[in-house]
């Protein structure tokens, strides 16, 4: 079986990695560089990073690939190496991830940037192969599920898992953004995604970044009372930033605010936790340490 399948119908709970890109800037990532163009550019700043995840405690990390569909890197002087880039993505994080026996490793698929016709300029077919040649190229670097992350429009998210359930028989998580309380900012509900994606197949649905823990614990809630039962994938971020005097963005949760925050999306329901913006390997190790006294105790 799957080893992430295997995991969920051992009834595990599992802890997700925390930020990539917020993290990578603090680490010497200059401001317009795509995290995707240090796979072949500084692939070792890469894998310190996932390396501090796992260490921290994370069950499951995902590839830098969030920008990896040829859509996304169109201005990406490493375009025509898109396949390349993602299978050595996952490939990186397959690295660090075995640093610790049973860790996973998660194919990151974030949208386009683009809305779909009739409302934007984006063909069906265009966001269909685009998807479809980075769940493939993710598949053939060894992840071991794909995750379809950051979605705010159901067409699109569709057209992705569509794309990537044609080319790849892994495991799919589908995560919206709910940037507007509990609904995206095209008005997409928690329930609508529930509904739709747990039909086609999905093994888990969830929301990740949005706009406050808050708001996340709801969001959680209503995905448990559309399906009681089904898994679910809960990654906030680490508050709404704010900028500080060189124009930084500054996250003011504390590690011990995201921890107890995991544990209350655990007691409604979710089955992966961790971080989105901000969301340091503190961040996640705190939430390791919840998570663990949460198994240890007998799940309350």
């Amino acid at each position: 079986m799957n080893p992430f399948l295997e995991k969920l119908n051992a009834g595990a709970i599992l802890v997700a990695d925390g930020a990539t890109g917020t993290n990578l800037q603090k680490m010497g990532l200059p401001p317009g560089i795509a995290p995707e163009d240090l796979v072949l550019d500084d692939p070792s700043l890469l894998l310190a990073l996932a390396t501090r995840f796992v260490e921290s405690g994370s069950d499951l990390i995902l590839t830098c690939t969030f920008g990896g569909t040829r859509l996304r890197m169109k201005e990406s002087p490493y375009v025509a190496r898109v396949a390349e880039i993602n299978i050595r993505a996952a490939q990186l994080a397959r690295r660090a991830a075995d640093l610790r026996p049973g860790v996973l490793v998660a194919g990151s698929i974030g949208p386009t940037g683009m809305l779909v016709q009739p409302l934007g300029p984006l063909a069906p077919q265009d966001a269909s192969a685009a998807f479809a040649e980075q769940a493939q190229a993710l598949t053939e670097g060894g992840v071991d599920l794909l995750v379809i992350e950051t979605m705010f429009a159901m067409e699109e998210a569709l057209l992705a898992f569509d794309a990537a359930r044609a080319v790849s028989n892994l495991p799919i998580v589908v995560s919206f953004s709910y940037d507007k309380g509990t609904r995206t900012m095209m008005g997409v509900k928690p329930t609508q995604v529930m509904k739709t994606f747990a039909e086609k197949g999905a093994a888990m649905v969830g929301a990740n970044c949005g706009s406050s823990l808050e708001n996340m614990e709801k969001i959680v809630q209503e995905y448990a009372s559309a399906k009681p039962g089904f898994p679910i994938w809960a990654k906030p971020n680490a508050g709404l930033p704010r900028l500080d005097e060189q124009n930084r963005a500054i996250y003011d949760l504390t590690p011990a605010e995201m921890g107890a925050s995991a544990l209350r999306n655990i007691a409604a329901g979710a089955r992966v936790v961790g971080g989105c913006c901000g969301s340091s390997p503190e961040h996640v190790a705190a939430i390791a340490a919840a998570v663990k006294g949460f198994s240890t105790s007998g799940r309350g």
